[in-house]
This record gives C-alpha cells, structure tokens and sequence, in this order.
C-alpha cells in the first residue's frame, strides 16, 4: 500500500518556491517539554531495570526526564533568548499543571506551543477516547496561553489511522508526524486539507543519543553534513530544517556546548532563517495552496 495520505512525488518535481524572509533554508528549533508519569512505566529508559523486570515507580529512569525539566531546560531557554532565536515548544498538556515554572517561562519567552498529548504517551493508547484526549490537550494549552495551537506532533510520532482526521476537525492545520519530505505536503484528511511539515528524525537528540547511543558530538555532525549539502539543493527550492530537542538529553552539562555549535552553523549560514510552525506552514499555503497540489 502506498502512502494513504499524501500522494507522491520526487523532491526535485515540486514547483519552485520563493524565499521565506529572503533566505532558502528555514530551521525550526522544536523542544520537547514532557510530563512523564511517575506513577506509570517510563516511556523510554536509560537504565534497565534490575534482572530485566520494569518497576513502577522508576525512580531512576523518571529523574533522568525531571532533571532536564528542572536545569536542562533553563540552559535552553538562556541560549535561545542569548541568541535572538525563536524556538517552539511540543508540549505535552500536563506540563503546565506539572511543571508550571516551566510553562510560564516558555510562555514569558514568546515560544509557540505545539500540541503533543497531554502526558507522554502514545495517543493509539487512548482507543475511543482519542479524539477527546486530542481536544483536552489543545483546550488545557489554549485556556494557559490563550491561543489554540495550530501545530500537533503526537508523542512518538504514533497515530491512528484515523488522527489526521481528528487532529483537522479539532482546528489542527499542521502536523509534524508524517516525515516524508525536507519541504511541507498536503495531506487529505475527511475535513480537509491538512499539512504535513519537515521533523528530522536523523537529527533528533531523542534518536542519536536515546536510541543509537551515540557519543556525544554526533548530532553536530549530522547538522553540519546535513546544512552544506541543503547549502547547495536550495539553488533550486528552499528546505525546512527542523530539529527535535529535548532538555535532559542536549541540554546536560556534557552536551550544551553541542547545541551552542549548532546554533554557531545555523547563525553562520547566509541562506538560513529561523522561524516557527505556523510561519512556515503560511508561507508554504501562501506558495501552493492545497488545491494545486497534485492530488492535494
């Protein structure tokens, strides 16, 4: 079975695209701001449990998400405003009663917030109730920010078959789980159109250093392969960059230096701009509405 969602074409057959704020590569700097249960099983580990049986509660494995919460994402949050870039924030919900320190600190330092559950758990867990878990979370995001996101990235990346469907009719109008391409794709959804936006899952710190382990320096390196080689593709469109973060993996102590030499890259490129979801997701309706996409 083909992709049931976004009809398919090659990269280099897409219509050509107009500068986004005079430049050709658009970084979105995503951090993931979790609320892991203490009382449930950790969603992912980085120690495992004794004779191989998993403990709830998993004080080990919860602590490692908490300190990022509590020092990694002050570290985040400093160089991102030291730095004049603007980030967004994929926030599980329950954070902002969880963690509002936090909350409040992402809200004062002007990030767009993304809907990503309400706790970090696979929304296809939710059966029936996916739908009114969905209209929870962004209601909850809502009432604290006082803006309904437009942008959803569901936690792991899992979906239903039905989510693009819920996700539209819930006002969502971009969405960051379907990673099929370096620019955005509209995607058919039973309440219309509905776009699915650039999240590199290759440079990813939940991917590099949560699940291949990598030593610390990797990720840098897939940025800088990654960024010349978009250097010369944009000659002929654009591309989005967008890269996940999360506070306790790049933000510890032995891995901020690595961000900073990211953000180094980027703000060294003449062809990069940053920006957020909705930012891109207009500029890219703006170039090729829905309706002239091809199968759109």
């Amino acid at each position: 079975m083909t992709n049931p969602r976004i009809s398919y074409r090659l990269s280099d057959a897409r219509p050509a695209l107009p500068d986004f704020q005079g430049r050709r590569i658009i970084a979105h700097l995503v951090v993931n701001v979790e609320n892991w249960r203490f009382d449930e099983a950790m969603p992912r580990t980085i120690i495992t449990p004794p004779h191989g049986r998993e403990t709830v509660p998993d004080v080990p494995n919860f602590s490692w998400a908490d300190y990022g919460m509590r020092s990694g994402l002050p570290r985040i949050l400093t160089l991102f405003r030291d730095r004049g870039v603007p980030a967004s924030t994929s926030l599980n919900a329950g954070v902002i009663d969880a963690y509002p320190q936090a909350a409040e600190a992402m809200l004062a330092a002007g990030w767009e917030f993304i809907g990503h559950g309400m706790h970090q758990k696979a929304i296809n867990h939710a059966g029936d109730g996916e739908e009114a878990l969905i209209e929870a979370a962004l209601d909850r995001i809502e009432r604290f920010t006082g803006t309904r996101p437009r942008g959803w990235l569901s936690p792991g990346l899992r979906e239903t078959v039905q989510t693009p469907d819920l996700l539209r009719r819930q006002g969502i109008d971009h969405v960051f789980d379907w990673v099929v391409d370096d620019l955005p794709s509209w995607m058919r959804t039973a309440h219309g159109p509905l776009l699915a936006m650039p999240y590199n899952l290759e440079i990813n710190d939940s991917i590099v250093y949560a699940i291949e382990k990598h030593a610390t320096g990797e990720m840098l390196s897939r940025l800088g392969h990654t960024l010349r080689l978009f250097e010369r593709e944009c000659v002929e469109n654009p591309r989005v960059l967008a890269i996940g973060l999360h506070p306790h993996l790049i933000a510890v102590p032995h891995r901020l230096h690595e961000l900073e030499a990211m953000l180094d890259l980027l703000q060294a490129s003449p062809h990069v701009a940053f920006a957020t979801g909705p930012q891109i997701a207009d500029w890219y309706a703006a170039a090729e509405p829905a309706a002239e996409q091809a199968g759109g």
